[in-house]
């Protein structure tokens, strides 16, 4: 299985922090936020990883990040052009897989959970992966039913159930033909959403429920709680 960091967007929301770099090397606690979603691949035990960001600050990565041999892995570097949704930026990856399974984690996600046994199990179809929250209405909603997931409803103003879907999926190499099915949205992007659905309907989504913290990075506010967070478990 090969890994996929989507570390794209103008972090539009992040401004003017993201004025001159990508919200991505932003500070969470005392590493930058990418290192984060970064080492959850890595513990999974996944080393080919393709880093997938805007062309504005590519370069920052790359000297941040370099090869890889400096965290016993490989490390590849592709650019979205444009703000697409993050299944256009998957999409671009097509060729780094080679046919192989992959594991997509965003770059402003930050998991306490070790992966490494859902990762070695898997086999066919999606995985995501849930937590129990309070606000599930910002979130993508699940709706679980024994081992399987029924539906995943966008941001739903009357969640169906407490449990939101992180930045954190597992597909096999069917997910670019999906992809390349998928019409924009109506803010004219290429859903995450539709492709997790595409694998619901024909009944091949599993799930597993988070344990640990988890937390995006990608507002004031959760920037701050996640590097809090952090902060906290790391004493």
């Amino acid at each position: 299985m090969k890994g996929i960091i989507l570390a794209g967007g103008t972090g539009s929301r992040l401004y003017p922090l993201t004025k001159v770099t990508n919200k991505h090397l932003l500070p969470v606690y005392d590493r930058p936020m990418i290192f984060y979603p970064l080492q959850t691949l890595l513990d999974a035990g996944i080393e080919e990883i393709m880093i997938v960001s805007g062309k504005g600050h590519a370069g920052h990565f790359l000297e941040l990040l370099g090869s890889g041999s400096d965290w016993g892995a490989r490390f590849t570097y592709e650019i979205q052009d444009e703000a697409g949704g993050i299944a256009q930026a998957l999409g671009i990856t097509e060729d780094f897989a080679d046919d192989e399974d992959v594991a997509v984690v965003l770059g402003d996600n930050i998991f306490q959970d070790d992966v490494s046994e859902a990762v070695q199990a898997f086999e066919v179809g999606g995985h995501i992966f849930l937590k129990k929250v309070e606000d599930a209405c910002r979130f993508g909603v699940a709706q679980i039913e024994g081992d399987g997931v029924v539906s995943i409803e966008e941001k739903p103003e009357e969640p169906k159930s407490d449990l939101a879907v992180t930045g954190l999926y597992l597909y096999d190499n069917r997910v670019f033909e999906i992809i390349r099915r998928l019409k924009p949205s109506g803010r004219g992007e290429l859903e995450i959403t539709d492709v997790n659905n595409e694998y619901i309907r024909v009944g091949e989504m599993s799930y597993s429920l988070l344990d640990g913290y988890w937390s995006d990075a990608g507002t004031f506010e959760s920037l701050l709680r996640a590097g809090n967070i952090v902060e906290s478990y790391r004493e």
